[in-house]
């Protein structure tokens, strides 16, 4: 089956179509309602065409109403469902949706209409992009951030508040990463109740926060919505004006010079709720054993058949939905392997028809791994081997090069590449350092300041953490390793990434609450469920730990200022001897990049002894240290011959 009718809701002033693809359904009635809680509403039937889009037309003004699908066919065998729901339309632009664990939809139909002020997508190069990955409910949720709108979209455009908007510019970013935003089951099925098709016993939170369970592939998450709340079997998004909002954000981003990311989850559904996709035809939607289960490669047990001619062409449709009504600059694919190949390259060819300069970036795993594949392609892919050997694999048993340690298979060659972004002329896995996304935390896993302090020593992640502030208070050795690895990070070739937090060494407490979890008050490496001060930004700790923010001010405002740190070749970059083999010292001539400056960069690993350098013939400037970074002057000057390093440092000089 495939057709290239537009489905969903196609609008004129008098007039409505709607399509919907629905290829083995018997019968498909439409449902118009006037208000969202209306229990019954006008039924109209619609017909099949021979490529198995159901359509029909309305001669009338409908905009502001809601409407869904009540379809019956094949019954599908692994799913519990009474078919007389009615299924919100899964080309929905926006979505009402209840406040339990079926999510049920009606959607929304809205006017189009929008004012974008001349606002168009960023150009910013790939290889000169600082992303900083937030979510955003936590960026303005807590009450430190100052902002009136907390948690939602409309609280990213206020300024003159210590969290959102303002801190970003005053940090120096040029891109956000949102965590999914498209609309999403936020909650999970009620904690160890067996009435329950399946009795969930391992979230007491029964919540889904981050977003890694998408529903609505084409409307914007309604919880982000000021007005919004998740009050039991309440409503969110009734009125539609996520989208507004969301534009909002979008608009004033730009405007500042951030270009927008999102984090789209294409390779599977939401598990528990009514997704529209399993219950129109799940045998066409999702890949499937020899007896009819769904396969689970992703571990959220449905895998999407990407391969399929109309769930491509619906993903494709997605992403040229968000760059133009939306603006959106980017897009990072989670769990990328599990698109098929053909897929991802239709998605890139579509996206650049648009835009260019497109960012288009693989979480290159998923059952399989493969970033020299999606680079091959043309995509970019985060670098976890970049991270793996500047941080470690785990803070336990496995800790990387800011510890002294060369994690896995590690050696000071590896990270001479990963300093050159990676690419395959430098032994690594890139077509072109752009493709080489460098990062040292993500949502995922133990924050890198909570990595630090379990590595050291200083606590162990089955502690009771008493005093959460207290905790999250540098100490000296810890200060030390964070901005040692800021300082790998921000001047390392290709694009740079970090995580929300990231640049005050944000550490993730459970937070106590009435919720039944046991591991309240211990560190958490993965608090997908958490809707809470688990993930809220603590701006309190931000200032308590102001002089790692500002070494992240500094190397960002350097990064930024000098194109050394972000277009220089490999000829370009001379590697200096150390006898410490945890030594790692660079030259950077200014010759590909045309930077006013050279630049030497010295970075020492081991956490007991000196590292010493012969410094490039000429005189040298200091301009970042250990303690500080400075943006203009210097903090030594006329220095020459051998120089030496610390424990457990950095230093960056200019000629």
């Amino acid at each position: 089956f495939y057709s290239l009718k537009k489905l969903g809701v196609e609008l004129s002033r008098d007039r409505a179509i709607f399509r919907l693809f629905a290829p083995r359904a018997e019968e498909v009635t439409l449902i118009l309602y006037e208000r969202h809680t209306d229990v019954n509403g006008r039924e109209l039937p619609l017909t099949k065409d021979d490529d198995g889009v159901w359509e029909i037309s309305v001669a009338e003004n409908l905009t502001g109403s809601y409407y869904g699908y009540r379809v019956s066919g094949p019954q599908e065998q692994n799913l519990e469902f009474d078919p007389s729901v009615v299924l919100a339309d899964p080309y929905s632009h926006a979505v009402v949706t209840k406040n339990n664990y079926r999510h049920a939809g009606r959607s929304i139909i809205l006017s189009h209409d929008y004012d974008w002020e001349g606002d168009t997508w960023m150009s910013t190069p790939m290889e000169d992009l600082i992303i900083y990955e937030m979510h955003v409910r936590d960026m303005s949720a807590h009450p430190s951030s100052g902002i009136t709108h907390r948690g939602t979209y409309a609280g990213m455009t206020e300024r003159g508040k210590a969290g959102g908007l303002d801190y970003l510019l005053d940090l120096g970013i040029n891109a956000v990463e949102l965590l999914p935003v498209q609309d999403f089951a936020n909650i999970e099925l009620p904690y160890m109740d067996e009435s329950t098709t399946i009795m969930n016993s391992w979230n007491p939170y029964e919540r889904n926060h981050w977003g890694y369970m998408p529903t609505y592939f084409f409307a914007p998450e309604s919880y982000y919505a000021t007005g919004a709340s998740l009050n039991r079997d309440g409503y969110c998004g009734i009125d539609g004006r996520q989208v507004r909002e969301f534009k909002d954000m979008v608009k004033r981003l730009h405007r500042h010079g951030v270009a927008v990311i999102m984090d789209v989850v294409f390779n599977h559904v939401s598990q528990y709720d009514y997704n529209p996709l399993k219950y129109i035809d799940a045998d066409y939607y999702f890949r499937k054993d020899a007896n009819g289960n769904f396969l689970s490669k992703s571990g959220c047990g449905n895998d999407l058949k990407t391969e399929r001619p109309m769930v491509r062409r619906m993903i494709i449709d997605s992403i040229t939905h968000w760059m133009t009504e939306y603006h959106i600059d980017g897009f990072r694919f989670d769990l990328a392997y599990l698109i098929d190949e053909v897929t991802r390259r239709e998605i890139l060819k579509a996206a650049r028809r648009i835009n260019p300069n497109v960012y288009i970036i693989a979480e290159p795993w998923g059952d399989g791994y493969d970033p020299p594949g999606f680079s091959r392609i043309g995509w970019a892919a985060w670098n976890d081997r970049f991270r793996n050997g500047v941080k470690g694999q785990n803070p336990f048993d496995n800790p990387g090069f800011i510890f002294g340690e060369w994690e896995g298979g590690n050696n000071i060659e590896s990270l001479k590449s990963y300093v050159n972004g990676y690419t395959v002329s430098t032994g690594g896995f890139f077509q072109e350092k752009a493709h080489s996304v460098n990062y040292l935390e993500s949502h995922d896993d133990h924050t890198l300041g909570d990595f630090i302090r379990i590595a050291l020593g200083d606590v162990d992640e089955n502690d009771n953490i008493l005093d959460a502030d207290r905790h999250a208070s540098l100490t000296h050795e810890q200060l030390k390793r964070n901005k040692l690895a800021a300082l790998f990070l921000l001047t390392s070739q290709g694009p740079s990434m970090m995580h929300a937090g990231q640049e005050f060494a944000r550490s993730k407490v459970i937070a106590k609450t009435d919720v039944p979890d046991n591991h309240a008050g211990r560190i958490d490496h993965n608090s997908y469920e958490k809707d809470d001060e688990t993930n809220y930004i603590d701006y309190q700790h931000q200032q308590m730990n102001d002089a790692l923010v500002e070494y992240y001010r500094g190397l960002i405002s350097a990064r930024k200022m000098h194109p050394a740190f972000r277009r220089s070749d490999p000829d370009d970059i001379r590697f200096l001897n150390s006898a410490n083999a945890f030594g790692l010292g660079y030259h950077i001539d200014s010759a590909s990049s045309g930077d006013t400056h050279a630049f030497v960069v010295l970075m020492n690993g081991d956490a007991v002894n000196q590292a010493t350098f012969a410094l490039p013939e000429g005189l040298w400037d200091v301009i970042v240290d250990a303690e500080s970074v400075v943006d203009k002057g210097v903090i030594i000057s006329g220095i020459e011959g051998n120089i030496t390093i610390p424990p457990a440092t950095g230093m960056i000089l200019s000629q």
